[in-house]
């Protein structure tokens, strides 16, 4: 069973920056896309970046493009999301999830991690 660990949530200021890492539980990774989505209380779970394992290619949601930076590694074991200039709209649960192809529909992807808490006080 492929497991997927989220890490590096916590609380920031709004302006300052959080670096998320997800994890895979199997080497290598059997899914070629990976993808970062949030959700807060009430509200449905939000696409924010995804990343090919195969291509590198990215796709972000509009609200985050230019303060976030999704990566991967080599290994195909580890993505990254890199957070900066956080506002406290940011402020969520983010889930780490892989699909076999990459889509910002959450419907596509069949492994998701634990998820983090994000806080960004004003």
């Amino acid at each position: 069973q492929v497991q997927l660990v989220e890490s590096g949530g916590g609380m920031v200021q709004a302006g300052g920056s959080l670096r998320l890492s997800c994890t895979a539980s199997v080497h290598p990774f059997s899914r070629d896309a990976m993808g970062w989505f949030r959700q807060v209380p009430g509200k449905e779970r939000e696409f924010v970046v995804g990343i090919s394992w195969s291509s590198g290619i990215a796709y972000y949601a509009d609200s985050v493009k230019g303060r976030f930076t999704i990566s991967r590694d080599g290994t195909k074991t580890a993505v990254y999301l890199q957070m900066n200039s956080l506002k406290p709209e940011d402020t969520a649960v983010y889930y780490c999830a892989a699909a076999p192809v990459l889509r910002s529909s959450n419907l596509v992807y069949d492994y998701w991690g634990q998820g983090t808490q994000v806080t960004v006080s004003s």
